[in-house]
């Protein structure tokens, strides 16, 4: 693997993410981390399975021409992807920068409900919707990064779980931003009305987005009632 190591980016318990260089292009390196509490065989197999299911994905993504990190090596051994760097900021980094304007971070949150509309009209959904693995470019668009929890999924439940986790993230972390579920919802919407229902894929049809935002709102209604 051809990876040539610059700055580390994140540390977690489940991978070590770096920046740097692949083959001359500028690259970020994720190595997934063992966990220790697990016994050694089953946490390689679970590893495997779920880098080469998140390896998959992208080639998917990408194929179908959505703005996601393009895969180049994938070494299923040493359990690492490498995969073209996004240029851009961390929606997380934007929405603490307070000198950035309210309608400026407005847009930023639709062009994340876009995106996210992107991915679930594909049938997957991405089971970590922060606002770190959301990037926005120099063009003001945004792609999401790290499908490692991602999956394909023909229940409404998940989807609005999906966006609920990004509203829980909105409030917790963001609450001087108002409004800001209201707005990723807006770019979620919006991307539907631009491109119409979306086509069915090889395994069944995608969640209509009605059908998403109302399991959302019915989930944030019952964990405020439960909260």
């Amino acid at each position: 693997m051809a990876f040539t190591a610059g700055e580390r980016l994140y540390l977690g318990a489940e991978a070590e993410v770096w920046r740097g260089t692949w083959m001359g292009l500028p690259a970020v390196r994720k190595q997934r981390r063992l966990r220790a509490w697990r016994h050694p065989d089953l946490d390689d197999r679970l590893g495997r399975r779920r880098m080469i299911a998140e390896a998959r994905l992208m080639v998917r993504l990408h194929r179908i021409g959505l703005n996601v990190p393009i895969l180049y090596d994938c070494d299923i051994e040493q359990q690492q992807l490498v995969m073209s760097n996004i240029p851009g900021q961390p929606l997380i980094e934007l929405l603490n920068d307070r000198s950035i304007a309210d309608d400026v971070v407005q847009n930023h949150l639709r062009s994340a409900g876009r995106s996210i509309r992107m991915l679930h009209r594909q049938a997957i959904v991405h089971g970590d919707l922060s606002t770190n693995n959301i990037i926005i470019q120099p063009s003001g668009e945004a792609v999401l990064i790290d499908f490692g929890l991602a999956k394909i999924e023909f229940e409404t439940e998940l989807y609005g779980i999906d966006l609920h986790v990004l509203f829980e993230i909105l409030g917790a972390s963001h609450p001087h931003r108002n409004h800001a579920m209201d707005a990723v919802l807006e770019g979620y919407t919006q991307c539907e009305k631009e491109l119409g229902p979306p086509a069915s894929t090889p395994g069944g049809d995608p969640i209509p987005m009605d059908d998403v935002i109302e399991r959302f709102d019915l989930i944030r209604t019952r964990v405020r009632y439960h909260g």
